[in-house]
């Protein structure tokens, strides 16, 4: 039988060290479901009921093995729904690629049903490569160059295929004048400073009485340098969200997260220190770093274009932050004075107490500070952890304290509702025997969280260990954007907009064949979290926790306390609920465990 141009892009992606494709199929890629059956013992094809799920899990494949995800959807709708997927992977600088069907050539121009201009509709979020095929002997190239591109500039890139080009006989390209002839295989160079520049920027640490250092995900292979360093210079070490798992919450110096998810201890750090050291991360938010003029400043960075953008530094090192610090650590001068450093363990000691403390206080529901709290002790040493976004990221940054060995991942830059259920399973697809734990909210639950269960349910009996736990945060209310209304603009909740209908997700995950939890009383928490733990197949557990407790910033600004202040005396529903709440959590800013 003649090989197919879709079973020749099957086979090349299998060369490519490509393993497993999520998607949905359709019309438009009827030509590459035939060769995906013909090579299904090369590359598995994950059948993923909804497009944007797929992008999301090819998203989360690349952030936590560091390789291409792939992702494939039909043409027309199927490949509009990949498109916010895409988006996070391209903010948070993640290499996947998108395979995606067309209408047949002939119909192309002619408003055929289901013709959109795919190659328009990408052109920005696939901005580095996307390109349509029309000629058999275009697939070897379009192929080799999506996956280089998409590898070198850690981006999306796009393949389209007309439907009618997947089924023609696949033909090399002949050696002629206007053809490629493209080859295999890619190596990420090591990338260094100069000497002159690596000097300028020891001078600058080394001058320095209060360093201040901010990690992100572009420093974890760098956890042992990014240690070392922090030692000679006496230095605290923030961590922007997606930098969580880099280095472990147990350590003294480090102050957890940066922002308005973030602790005070990192707030008090960065308004204190004289000298900013930031390593690997896009951080965005401004006003959670020193005040221009206050720090001098060094960043390192794999991406020039990522230089000196967020804060004006001084010395700007274009590098791999692993490689840069090893061959700056040699230059560092340990600072014999620690007491900056005293200063700042003192601050993180208080500040666990504080959390704690907040976790404990309670009122008729649960609090979900406490669910996180109690979560955090019973982790899996190995698990990996997957938050949305919304309030459960608020808990997930503050709350759990990361452990040496454990992974864990969000929509950093795009903070897209949605992810944490999709990234979960592309861990679970990724690592078949370590625990993946999506922390989750009912919101993102009830948009295409509970979808993903789905997907759960139809492959847990093949996973070796069927570990995977799903926590849904039930406060039937869109928290995170409700307390946005309430602070930022004054306004009390709009309940029209905010509340959300009561779904049984437990009762659904067993209707699913899954274990399902459903925890009601602050005294069950612990009970039930162990009976998750234990479980030998997927499980859900969904706790009924409290809106009114606030996710508060580790700074106030006038501007939000006048919000605060605004809404509270403009009737909001829950006004009672969340004076009591907020009394609670300050008295344990100013006396923990009281």
């Amino acid at each position: 039988m003649a090989q197919t141009t879709s079973d020749y892009l099957i086979s090349r992606l299998y060369e490519w060290g490509i393993k497993r494709i999520y998607g949905y199929p359709g019309d438009g890629i009827n030509g590459l479901m035939g060769a995906l059956r013909r090579q299904e013992d090369k590359v598995e094809f994950i059948q993923v009921p909804h497009e944007e799920n797929a992008a999301f899990m090819a998203c989360g494949h690349a952030k936590f093995t560091g390789e291409v995800g792939i992702c494939m959807a039909t043409s027309g709708p199927g490949a509009i729904h990949l498109l916010n997927g895409l988006y996070d992977a391209k903010m948070d600088h993640q290499p996947v690629v998108a395979i995606i069907g067309q209408q047949a050539r002939a119909a192309l121009g002619g408003s055929y049903q289901q013709e959109v201009e795919l190659t328009n509709l990408f052109k920005d979020v696939a901005h580095e490569y996307v390109q349509m095929a029309t000629q058999p002997e275009q697939i070897r190239h379009i192929v080799d160059r999506a996956i280089r591109i998409a590898k070198t500039e850690r981006t999306v890139t796009c393949i389209i295929l007309p439907n009618d080009l997947q089924e023609i006989e696949y033909a090399e390209p002949p050696r002629a004048h206007g053809t490629i002839h493209s080859g295999m295989g890619y190596s990420k160079p090591v990338i260094i400073p100069e000497a002159i520049d690596l000097q300028k920027a020891a001078d600058i640490l080394n001058s320095g009485k209060k360093v201040a250092m901010l990690i992100g995900a572009g420093a974890w292979n760098a956890a042992d340098e990014v240690l070392e360093a922090a030692e000679l210079l006496g230095a605290g070490i923030a961590k922007a969200l997606l930098g969580k798992s880099v280095l472990p919450d147990d350590l003294p110096f480090v102050t957890g997260s940066i922002g308005l998810l973030g602790t005070k201890p990192s707030w008090d750090l960065m308004s204190d220190c004289d000298t900013l050291f930031m390593i690997g991360s896009s951080f965005p938010y401004s006003e959670f770093l020193p005040k221009e003029g206050q720090a001098k400043a060094v960043q390192i960075d794999i991406d020039g274009k990522m230089l000196s953008i967020r804060y004006p530094m001084d010395v700007n090192l274009h590098g791999d932050s692993k490689e840069t610090l090893k061959a700056l650590i040699p230059l560092l001068k340990r600072k014999e004075d620690r007491s900056w450093r005293k200063e700042i363990e003192d601050n993180v000691a208080t500040w666990w107490k504080v959390l704690e403390g907040r976790a404990m206080t309670h009122g008729d529901l649960i609090n979900p500070q406490r669910v996180f709290w109690e979560l955090s002790k019973v982790l899996p040493a190995n698990c990996i952890l997957t938050s949305d976004s919304g309030s459960s990221a608020n808990w997930f940054a503050r709350d759990i304290k990361i452990r040496k060995g454990m992974m864990s991942s969000l929509s950093g830059n795009l903070a897209t509702m949605c992810p944490g259920v999709p990234y979960a399973i592309a861990a679970k697809f990724a690592y078949p025997d370590r625990m993946p734990i999506a922390l989750v909210g009912d919101g993102a639950m009830q948009m295409l969280g509970n979808n993903g269960l789905i997907t759960i349910s139809k492959y847990w009996k093949k996973w070796s260990d069927p570990r995977i736990m799903i926590l849904v945060l039930n406060n039937k209310d869109l928290n995170q954007v409700t307390w946005e209304q309430r602070v930022m603009e004054g306004d009390p909740k709009f309940e029209a907009s905010q509340e959300l209908i009561d779904f049984p997700y437990a009762t659904y995950a067993q209707m699913l064949g899954m274990e399902g939890i459903k925890i009601e009383k602050t005294e069950d928490i612990a009970e039930g979290l162990s009976r998750a733990m234990s479980a030998r197949r997927p499980v859900l557990v969904e706790v009924v926790t409290d809106p009114s407790v606030a996710p508060l910033p580790p700074h106030i600004s006038f501007k939000q306390a006048q919000g605060f202040m605004s809404f509270i005396t403009k009737g909001d529903p829950d006004t009672w609920d969340i004076i009591k709440d907020t009394y609670h959590q300050a008295i344990q800013s100013i006396l923990p465990g009281k």
